[in-house]
């Protein structure tokens, strides 16, 4: 608009006429420092969020649980200190006890409340404590047994190295001039020194215990049996390699199914040609814990993060998937793959930003995520027709209102602001987000995968980097069996030493008997 055009119109005096155009030119001065104003405060609000997100990601707690409740940092110091407290003042009475003529009566030791029996399935080894003598010291009577008392204490063997010793005798028939021998068994290693158990010691303690072949190196030494790194470097990989068609058969078993979690991790990979790393990926994969099929989880290592990785790995594959907002899956999804949302994601924006700025509309949005998971807590133990009815009863219609209610709470929030964001991708992913509810056996969130990924994090953190592309992919084969091992409930331990015993000589028809999984059994309504 032409503000002095339109002056002329009313024929005004000069001076007012001049004094018209400087209180709209300061109108609109103050209508652009307004507007200038409005949005440094947007990104001042972006940048305190932003800064007090990556506080908490880096000193607070890893627990999303509101409210988080203050834990003590020292916990296990205060527990040594009170313990050694409560051995020196009982010590102390003792003594004085001792040194006085008529020690006064003890005060009843106070029962110790909490401490659970030990393990039923340990093994036990009696220690029968008797009297000196069984003849009472006042009259000379002969003792009765009218009880016992039993108490138990807990023990270890740390690693103990032995040897097996292997004796053939050859026998020579004279008149055929032949030799007879009892035969070598097959092994992971023909020829090697390590046993089965010893391998599977080394690839556990590496992979699930997260100890860098260095320090494995330095506990042999302790026992004084050198072990070089080079040679359990080498073990790691015959095992990767033997293990690695246990690893094709699950990939198999976990592509019948019809609903997959996905997600994927940065690894560290050694880049000889530069004299430093590069970062490659784990990608993974795990079977959907509400279906009747047994946990699988498969890790597929790959050197980008690129959607072609997951395209390639999930080829020909149809069902539902359960996955993040990244780009990278959204080339696979439609058509014959369905997307379901990790509302764990979306609840995790608002939490941020609870945690912030205590902002009331996050605090409401998190209580409504937390009668979700509440519903979800209660169909733990359904069917899965149970548990879509209790979904179609009660999850549904919540849903469908914190719908209404996060798009009538958008309209008053400005474009920018964190609060904005936050409902922003929760209304973009909405119906993915909801999908769950239709189902029974559909997962809310993405927090299955999430786990499985989790103890990747904490090894990354000890083995530091992988030292190619190849040694990537047979730590993924012994990673993926692991933990799904773990998943299933066997002992790791237990079961790589008895598969690296009889893999050798296994017959791939019946391979499947190896597999570390078990049939899981239908909910009960």
């Amino acid at each position: 608009m032409d503000f002095a055009a339109e002056l002329t119109a009313f024929d005004l005096p000069p001076e007012l006429a001049q004094q018209v155009q400087k209180w709209v030119a300061q109108a609109a001065d103050v209508a652009r420092l307004e507007a200038e104003l409005k949005a440094s405060k947007l990104k001042i609000e972006a940048l305190v969020f932003e800064i007090a997100t990556l506080k908490r990601l880096r000193f607070g707690t890893s627990s999303e649980t509101l409210p988080a409740d203050m834990q003590d940092l020292f916990d296990e110091t205060l527990a040594a200190d009170l313990a050694a407290c409560e051995a020196r003042l009982e010590a102390l009475r003792e003594a004085q006890a001792s040194e006085a003529e008529a020690p006064p009566a003890a005060p009843p030791k106070r029962a110790r409340a909490g401490r659970p029996p030990l393990p039923a399935h340990l093994e036990r080894v009696e220690h029968r404590h008797e009297p000196e003598s069984c003849t009472c010291g006042t009259c000379g009577q002969d003792l009765v047994k009218i009880g016992e008392d039993v108490c138990e204490q807990l023990d270890i063997i740390p690693a103990k190295f032995f040897v097996h010793r292997h004796i053939r005798p050859q026998y020579a028939c004279r008149r055929c001039e032949t030799v007879s021998a009892a035969p070598v068994p097959a092994a992971i290693i023909d020829g090697g020194v390590a046993a089965a158990r010893l391998l599977a010691w080394v690839t556990v303690s590496k992979f699930v215990d997260h100890l860098p072949l260095y320090r494995l190196e330095s506990i042999a030494a302790r026992s004084g049996v050198p072990l070089a790194r080079s040679t359990l470097a080498e073990w790691v990989g015959r095992i990767g390699v033997a293990l690695a068609p246990l690893c094709d058969r699950l990939i198999e078993l976990l592509l019948e199914g019809t609903v997959l979690h996905a997600d994927e991790t940065p690894v560290a990979q050694l880049d000889p040609g530069r004299g430093k790393t590069k970062r490659a990926y784990l990608w993974a994969y795990r079977s959907n814990t509400l279906g009747a099929d047994p946990p699988i989880i498969i890790f597929d290592y790959q050197p980008g993060r690129g959607g072609q990785y997951p395209q390639a790995f999930l080829k020909g594959w149809k069902g539902m998937l359960m996955v993040d907002d990244y780009a990278g899956y959204k080339a696979l999804l439609g058509g014959d793959i369905g997307e379901l949302a990790c509302l764990a994601h979306a609840r995790r924006k608002y939490f941020d930003l609870h945690q912030a700025s205590k902002s009331p509309v996050a605090a409401e949005a998190l209580r409504r995520i937390g009668e979700l998971y509440a519903l979800e807590e209660q169909a733990r133990e359904l069917s899965i027709e149970a548990r879509a009815e209790l979904r179609a009863q009660y999850a549904r219609p919540r849903l469908e209102a914190m719908y209404l209610w996060l798009v009538q709470t958008r309209k008053t929030v400005a474009d920018g602001a964190a609060l904005a964001r936050a409902i922003d991708y929760s209304l973009k992913r909405w119906p993915a987000l909801a999908r769950y509810a239709s189902r029974g056996d559909w997962p809310i969130d993405n927090n299955p995968v999430e786990n499985a990924i989790r103890p990747i994090a904490l090894g990354k953190k000890n083995w530091m980097f992988a030292g190619s592309e190849a040694a990537g992919n047979r730590a993924a084969v012994i990673q993926s069996l692991l933990a799904t091992a773990r998943a299933n409930g066997f002992e790791p331990l237990t079961w790589l030493s008895d598969t690296l015993e009889k893999l050798p000589a296994w017959p791939n028809s019946r391979i499947d008997e190896l597999l570390p999984i078990r049939k899981q059994q239908p909910a009960q309504a």
